[in-house]
């Protein structure tokens, strides 16, 4: 029995909608890793934490109540119980949710709560680290990518669909900036693990891609 399949990848890949689809063909757990970064970004603004906080960040890991409501598709996150799944897709909270990520603590503490999460439990988890750092032993791992011009238009159209205001050159050039956050930090850069499956997702439909990765798990 398959436990733990993760799917890792930048912004715009395609893995949170791919990831949830896969749960819900295999009946799985979908555990969106980045969602909770962001609620953590959004607690930490809402008391007036700043990323260099490490020692407040950590009490606040620490305090914080995240749930996901499953009984909805996509899923709602609560935060002590509210739902902040609209609050946390803003572009200041992708910024602030890298730049969150970054902290040795916070990241700590995260790695632990995903792993309590999935204990015991079938699932397939989507995030940035999730075959690298925190579930390294998982059989089945991976890693959806795309070209730069791809991924910014899917988060264009993402945004206009939220009914926000955007510009296709301030979304590319944000991504750019995220890319260079996530890729380059110290702790748990964005790489596919050395046993990672390789998926280019440019000319794929996520039902296309699910279909790929069946096959993979299959074998």
């Amino acid at each position: 029995m398959i436990d733990v399949i993760t799917i890792d990848g930048p912004a715009g890949s395609g893995k949170s909608t791919v990831s949830r689809l896969l749960a819900k063909r295999l009946n799985y757990i979908y555990l969106d890793t980045g969602a909770m970064y962001r609620a953590v970004a959004l607690a930490a603004e809402r008391k007036d934490i700043g990323i260099y906080e490490s020692n407040k960040l950590k009490e606040l890991c620490r305090s914080i109540d995240l749930r996901y409501k499953t009984d909805e598709d996509p899923p709602r996150l609560l935060l002590d119980g509210q739902d902040i799944s609209a609050a946390i897709r803003t572009p200041s909270m992708d910024m602030l949710s890298s730049s969150i990520s970054s902290v040795k603590e916070v990241r700590e503490a995260m790695a632990i709560l995903q792993r309590t999460i999935s204990k015991g439990a079938r699932v397939v988890a989507e995030g940035r680290d999730m075959g690298t750092i925190v579930f390294p032993e998982a059989e089945h791992k991976f890693f959806l990518t795309a070209s730069h011009e791809v991924r910014a238009e899917r988060r264009y159209r993402e945004r206009l669909q939220r009914g926000e205001s955007a510009s296709m050159f301030h979304v590319s050039e944000e991504m750019k900036t995220r890319d260079l956050q996530d890729e380059n930090r110290f702790l748990s850069p964005l790489k596919p693990a050395k046993d990672a499956v390789l998926i280019d997702s440019t000319l794929l439909s996520p039902d296309e891609i699910v279909e790929k990765i069946i096959r993979h798990l299959k074998k």
